[in-house]
């Protein structure tokens, strides 16, 4: 099969896209002819090796894993000898380390039945950044209706999905982007939308009960001035750096929370099957659909990454396979 691999540390350039042997599902795992996948920062992480830091997790010299990709949608393929829940023929979606493939393999536990209305490109786009958001509101920030709610970079691949999230569970959504991104912000259901070119929002006086900062573009004490007293500040990016950012600003926002009332935390989403059947239901009723920038093929991944670097992509930047 052909996949998309790489065996040194360096940018886009050192993705090449090879033949590779067609892996084989666990016990409990199932194998998926791959129809579509997404690219996320973690991708770009994972290629340049940075921060450095990283590399504790990913390998010091050379890349330990060299397949890359995590969201995944497809048709099963087969299944292994102890997983019931799928059958070859079903359409799923989910989380798979090595998507950027015409065939992957992962648990069944990191997969849910993709829903009818979406198309394999949107499905291929949701698993990690929908789960960010699903777990930033609802598991971290236990979300109520009628919250006000704050998200910045809503027109980024988290934040597409927490404005729409945070809008069904009932909260009171503002969301902060570009010019060119008010329009598609507005549409996802934000109620009120700050284009920053215009408007500094720790300037503005109001405060939110949660504010989800996918940039970290403000220091946090400037973040704590727009949260209320019992507020939540949860940190899911930030500045990109060398050695360390944006793992510090993730650390800080945790110290953070033990000198002050209001809570700082940081998140790095979790694989869930419940998460993705919870996120599967809101996108069959049409609360939640997955907002595509552009796609590419599987051998314009390299193309994909670079665009996504760029920090303009509006939403998801999807593979087709």
């Amino acid at each position: 099969m052909r996949a998309i691999v790489y065996h040194r540390y360096g940018s886009p350039d050192v993705l090449q896209l090879e033949q590779i042997p067609t892996p084989t599902p666990a016990d409990t795992g199932v194998l998926i002819r791959v129809r579509a996948a997404s690219v996320n920062p973690i991708d770009w992480h994972f290629v340049r090796g940075m921060p450095y830091g990283f590399r504790m997790m990913s390998g010091l010299r050379v890349p330990k894993e060299t397949r890359l990709g995590m969201d995944i949608a497809g048709t099963v393929e087969t299944v292994g000898a102890g997983v019931t829940q799928f059958k070859p023929g079903d359409d799923v979606f989910g989380v798979c380390r090595g998507a950027f493939a015409e065939y992957a393999s992962t648990p069944a536990t990191a997969l849910a039945l993709k829903p009818a209305n979406l198309s394999f490109a949107q499905a291929g786009s949701v698993a990690v950044a929908a789960l960010t958001a699903l777990q930033s509101l609802r598991d971290k920030a236990h979300i109520r209706p009628g919250q006000k709610v704050l998200i910045n970079g809503a027109s980024g691949g988290v934040g597409t999905f927490a404005v729409q999230i945070a809008r069904s569970l009932g909260a009171e959504v503002t969301g902060v982007c570009s010019t060119r991104n008010v329009g598609l912000v507005q549409s996802l259901g934000a109620h009120r939308v700050i284009d920053y070119a215009h408007e500094d929002f720790t300037q503005s006086g109001q405060r939110y009960d949660i504010f989800v900062d996918c940039i970290g573009n403000h220091p946090l004490s400037a973040c704590r001035r727009i949260l209320a007293p019992k507020g939540m500040c949860i940190v899911v990016g930030g500045q990109s750096g060398k050695w360390v950012s944006p793992m510090d600003r993730l650390i800080a926002a945790r110290a953070m929370s033990w000198f002050v009332s209001q809570n700082f935390v940081s998140i790095m989403a979790q694989w869930s099957q419940s998460g993705l059947a919870f996120l599967a239901g809101l996108m069959a009723s049409g609360q939640v659909t997955p907002a595509i920038d552009r796609t590419y093929s599987l051998a314009e991944v390299p193309d994909a990454i670079r665009y996504l670097e760029t920090g303009h992509a509006q939403g998801k930047v999807a593979i087709i396979v």
